[in-house]
């Protein structure tokens, strides 16, 4: 495996005293490969709870630090854990269709939203496989409010969720991909070696929109997410339509 798999970035500062103490205490370092994978994967899904940063391209110590993150920052933080421990990883860049994030973004500025929004997930070499890791985005009491708000769906593109398996989403890690914002892609930009090549690339929310979201929206956003931890889920207007992907090809990547 080549070396810009297992390096240190910027963004990805696992040699940082707060990624470092984390490992040690938690002794990952004694555990199997797959394990130490297991155990960084859960604890970015559930000890990161979902919720926004103030912005994509945060090292992965203040992601940390933060105690929250979105598919970005929290991919971010997963690669620092991973490499820390020696497990190649790489990161995939796509976007997603704005409608996903319908009902965490307040609709009075959902229209000022961009219509395609930058996305990530991680891909981890285990035995000379690559195994995509998407399914750390939404902390369980997230998903489990959502499940208990829409019981009789499968399909459902809002709320951070893109999934046609909501009541049964491939989120824990069992040595397989794992996904739960996947129906909402609608660009494909590749692979990267790190968060730091593709962000050198690709960025978002510059100017006056990244000022307000930085300084209102975002706080607006997670207490949004914090009320549907707590079980009130907002309605969305549209109805059920509006809960769907909004094209048949935002369920393939690279479409």
């Amino acid at each position: 495996m080549s070396r810009p798999h297992l390096a240190e970035t910027p963004l990805l500062d696992f040699r940082s005293k707060p990624i470092a103490d984390l490992i040690a205490q938690r002794g990952w370092h004694a555990l199997a490969p797959e394990d130490r994978t297991r155990a960084a994967y859960d604890f970015v899904r559930n000890e990161i709870l979902f919720g926004y940063n103030a912005d994509d391209a945060l090292p992965a110590s203040r992601v940390l630090a933060d105690g929250y993150g979105q598919c970005n920052t929290k991919a971010t933080l997963l690669m620092a854990l991973l490499r820390a421990q020696g497990i190649p990883c790489r990161f995939h860049g796509f976007t997603i269709d704005k409608g996903l994030q319908r009902g965490v973004v307040p609709e009075l500025v959902y229209p000022l939203a961009p219509r395609d929004i930058l996305h990530s997930w991680v891909e981890v070499d285990l035995g000379g496989r690559w195994i995509d890791l998407e399914g750390f985005i939404l902390d369980d009491e997230v998903l489990d409010a959502l499940q208990a708000a829409f019981p009789g769906r499968d399909s459902l593109c809002a709320y951070g969720a893109g999934t046609d398996r909501l009541q049964a989403p491939p989120v824990a890690w069992t040595g397989g991909s794992t996904y739960i914002q996947k129906t909402g892609i609608n660009r494909d930009f590749g692979v990267f070696d790190s968060p730091d090549a593709f962000y050198a690339e690709h960025r978002q929310l510059s100017g006056w929109r990244g000022w307000i979201y930085r300084l209102v929206v975002r706080h607006w956003m997670n207490r949004r997410v914090a009320g549907i931890r707590r079980g009130h889920v907002p309605r969305i207007p549209g109805g059920a339509r509006a809960l769907q992907p909004a094209t048949a090809e935002a369920q393939r990547p690279g479409a």
